[in-house]
């Protein structure tokens, strides 16, 4: 494989995971579905990681288009992405809750009252969350095309996802296994690559506007 491919795929990859979070996404499930049975657990897993993936793809797909036609330019994309990106891998580093990759504790209070959790809040904003929409637009942004490039991230992301549905199907388990320290600790992991990959989206943003000379 290509060395831009195998970059691409690491960027894409480590980018969904600290996006989406994987671990956390089981842990709120597990948490939120105490009273359901274990085959409606796997139907609310199934239903809700579909979801999630047809939205992810939707920005994947279309999400550059529909930002060439509102004229925002690539550069602009990739400092506010980067922006965006930043401030949740800070959260994550010190692990704390954020909007971008979790529910709020408005959410959480409603989705306890709800007996299907599938669309709301697994779907979105756990799985397809507003951090992982727009790093689904910035990396296919900086793919600039290449067909090839875009099928990586494409499969990173589903990637990603395949590992957030095998691990709600094992929910309680991994809440159990890992404990909060276990949890806070791959979040901080991947909040430190994601603020190192945020900081380089906004120099690769400025560079590219020229603002910086």
């Amino acid at each position: 494989m290509p060395e831009a491919a195998i970059e691409t795929g690491l960027v894409a990859f480590a980018t969904f995971f600290a996006t989406i979070g994987p671990v956390d996404v089981a842990a709120i499930f597990a948490a939120l579905t105490t009273r359901a049975s274990p085959a409606q657990r796997r139907r609310m897993a199934v239903k809700g990681t579909a979801i999630a993936t047809a939205i992810l793809l939707a920005f994947l797909l279309l999400g550059t288009d529909v930002l060439a036609y509102m004229g925002i330019t690539l550069a602009a994309l990739r400092t506010a992405g980067g922006i965006l990106l930043l401030l949740i891998g800070i959260k994550l580093v010190f692990a704390e809750p954020t909007g971008g990759t979790t529910t709020t504790e408005d959410e959480t209070k409603e989705a306890e009252l709800k007996d299907d959790v599938s669309v709301f809040p697994l779907a979105t904003p756990l799985i397809a969350g507003p951090g992982a929409m727009g790093a689904a637009v910035l990396l296919m942004g900086n793919t600039h095309g290449d067909v090839k490039l875009g099928a990586v991230v494409i499969a990173a992301m589903l990637a990603v996802v395949l590992i957030t549905f095998l691990l709600l199907l094992v929910a309680t388990q991994v809440q159990r296994l890992l404990g909060v320290t276990g949890l806070h600790v791959i979040s901080r992991i991947f909040g430190v690559l994601l603020t190192a990959l945020a900081v380089q989206f906004v120099f690769d943003g400025l560079k590219a506007s020229g603002l910086l000379g």
